[in-house]
């Protein structure tokens, strides 16, 4: 996998008068109210450590006050750490000076905001174009660079329009284009669209998965919602409380939930979308048949009901080629019954 992009350790949030003295102290465990009744303090983030490797969609899902956007603001310094390292590409953010920080904020690193935080009396080219002219590009490169975003992200043409002619679903394109346009290696997402209609909130998750099999960015994405978690993720981080309580792709956050506060998040997901063929199958133990059907360990549980009513047989799984596993209609069925 190679070295991660983004690696955080020990991260600690902590917001009062002296947070350095709640870091790892027993009374940081403390309930908030009594916390904040003996030390004046809240701890907004606890002892967080986690890697995200290049190009993964790293999802940190929790609720309201879980300390999911304090978290991913720390990653670019937005909020400054009380203790605990951030390293990008193995550069400590927390030893960076203002110049150096504000160096990697403008190449490394960007942000997709809830609330779009669009310019109103700028065009929309110009808009998206903001970040380069910061960094001193010249007008005619940075408004055509600008002009190939809008592209991508499906603005093709509304360069000319001010945000107020533009519905939120197109104001939010602009946001992510405006991320997009200094071609950072990293892109953080605070709740982007929560804001959003649901058949626009939709589209715009589409669009992100559209865009990450083009761009193979590294994504660090927040959300409440576990249904766009599970759609976007590669791995999921559940976050209460300022900790994560589990980490662990889709299939393994819905299938085995570390405790019952996960459990109830993933209650009513329906495990037919999420599980894979990888999660359910057999070892091969002499009984894989030498021709016959084969599906990929990545096939979801609802593409194999079809498959596995029409074998006769055992079914391998496959991956590059190489047979891993098998399955039949009992595993499957077994799935859809535990799920029930």
């Amino acid at each position: 996998m190679g070295d991660p992009t983004v690696s955080c350790r020990n991260l600690w949030k902590v917001y009062g008068p002296r947070p350095e003295r709640v870091v790892g102290s027993a009374e940081a465990d403390l309930p908030r109210a009594e916390l904040l009744e003996r030390t004046g303090c809240v701890v907004a983030v606890r002892d967080v450590s986690f890697d995200v490797a290049p190009g993964e969609v790293f999802v940190v899902m929790g609720l309201s006050g879980s300390g999911k956007s304090t978290l991913v603001r720390m990653i670019n310094r937005i909020h400054e750490p009380t203790a605990g390292t951030v390293l990008i590409d193995g550069e400590d953010l927390r030893a960076c000076d203002e110049e150096q920080l504000r160096e990697i904020r403008r190449r490394k690193i960007s942000m997709v905001f809830q609330h779009f935080g669009l310019l109103p009396h700028r065009r929309i080219v110009d808009n998206v174009a903001f970040g380069l002219e910061i960094q001193g590009v010249e007008k005619a490169d940075r408004l055509a660079i600008a002009e190939r975003v809008l592209e991508k992200v499906g603005l093709a043409g509304w360069g000319n329009a001010y945000p107020e002619e533009l519905s939120g679903g197109m104001q939010q394109r602009v946001g992510l284009a405006r991320a997009l346009a200094n071609d950072p290696e990293i892109l953080l997402f605070d709740e982007p669209f929560s804001a959003l209609d649901p058949l626009i909130r939709r589209d715009m998750q589409d669009e992100v998965l559209s865009l990450q099999r083009d761009l193979k960015k590294t994504m660090i994405f927040i959300t409440h919602d576990l249904a766009e978690a599970l759609k976007l993720g590669d791995r999921i981080a559940i976050m209460k409380d300022g900790r994560f309580v589990q980490v662990g792709t889709p299939e393994e956050v819905v299938a085995h939930p570390a405790d019952d506060y996960v459990a109830d998040f993933t209650r009513d997901v329906p495990r037919a979308h999420v599980l894979t063929a990888r999660a359910i199958m057999r070892p091969v133990n002499g009984e894989a048949p030498l021709d016959g059907p084969t599906v990929r360990t990545d096939t979801l549980v609802q593409a194999l009901i079809p498959i596995v009513a029409d074998a006769d047989r055992t079914i391998r799984v496959v991956d590059d080629d190489r047979v891993v596993g098998v399955v039949d209609r009992t595993d499957v069925m077994r799935a859809l019954v535990e799920e029930a």
